[in-house]
């Protein structure tokens, strides 16, 4: 029986080893989920497509022209929508980070029948040249492994800001990420690290990290698309992808497109990508995050389609 079925608790998240988990690592004992085969248990969604309709205070993005939705509501939706029954929400999409509106968000979660499998932490920097900056950016980040083991979530997507004038500086960041993840293993709580902005969480950059660190709670969370904003074509996208699926652990993001500041789609090869990941030996999820332009729930159920295909 997958741990996934059983009540959230801290006993479904142990260290095994390496193979177990399908990834290929340059050290040994690991934290492990057991994952589920059936492709449609491995889809996942993430609030950040839905950021127009999240109900929560502080949320710039938010269109008042639409209904509403708290973030302990979205699990529910999810099922109710698309029939996926895991959840990687944004902290940011939260009411609250208090105890008692995270119990009412765990417990709404599985009542719905559902998992949080990834929780998305928002940006510090790591590398900054100022030792007080790093060391605010290890607090937060602490912060939001308390709220992942508050809320029963195996690991913490967690951003990297950059150093204005600064480049990145994979020493500085493996020093306080290196940190970071050992206050996660102390909780049994993976940092995922995603390929997102082009100079602080460039793939290769984040790879350089993970390798200088080399501890099993930091991990790499590959998104399909987002190295797009590389500029150095699609055959760069995919190399770093492929570097980070090394590294992986639990979830990756699924896209079929990048869209830049300007607005301009750049469409990406999501055969290829689920064949890196296949290739990889990766089994753990695949969060679905539509981010081309018109309706998140259109595009996510075409999304879903798309990767039940390739997943089959």
């Amino acid at each position: 029986m997958s741990l996934l079925a059983e009540p959230l608790s801290r006993r479904r998240f142990f260290r095994t080893s390496a193979a177990a988990a399908g990834a290929t690592v340059l050290f040994g004992a690991e934290p492990h989920l057991e994952f589920p085969s059936n492709p449609r248990d491995r889809l996942a969604l993430t609030s950040w497509p839905f950021r127009r309709i999240m109900d929560t205070p502080g949320n710039s993005d938010r269109d008042r022209t639409k209904p509403g939705i708290d973030a302990k509501d979205f699990a529910a939706m999810a099922v109710e929508k698309f029939g996926i029954h895991n959840i990687n929400p944004l902290t940011g999409h939260f009411r609250s980070t208090d105890p008692a509106y995270l119990e009412e968000l765990r417990n709404a979660v599985a009542k719905a029948g559902s998992h949080i499998v990834d929780l998305g932490h928002g940006g510090r920097s790591f590398y900054h040249p100022d030792h007080a900056k790093r060391q605010d950016a290890i607090e937060f980040g602490r912060k939001g492994v308390d709220i992942a083991l508050a809320i029963g979530c195996p690991s913490v997507r967690q951003h990297i800001n950059g150093a204005p004038g600064m480049k990145a500086d994979v020493a500085l960041a493996a020093e306080s990420l290196g940190e970071l993840a050992a206050y996660g293993e102390k909780k049994n709580i993976v940092i995922n690290l995603e390929n997102d902005a082009p100079v602080s969480e460039s793939p290769f950059f984040l790879v350089a990290v993970i390798e200088k660190v080399r501890s099993p709670y930091l991990r790499a969370l590959p998104d399909f698309a987002n190295s797009m904003n590389l500029g150095r074509g699609a055959e760069e996208n995919y190399k770093g992808v492929t570097a980070m699926f090394r590294h992986v652990f639990n979830m990756a993001h699924v896209k079929s497109a990048y869209v830049d500041d300007k607005g301009k789609e750049q469409t990406v090869d999501l055969e290829r990508l689920f064949g890196i990941a296949k290739q990889a030996g990766y089994r753990g999820y695949f969060s679905m995050e539509a981010e081309m332009p018109g309706d998140p729930f259109v595009n996510t159920a075409k999304m879903v389609d798309e990767t039940l295909q390739y997943l089959s």
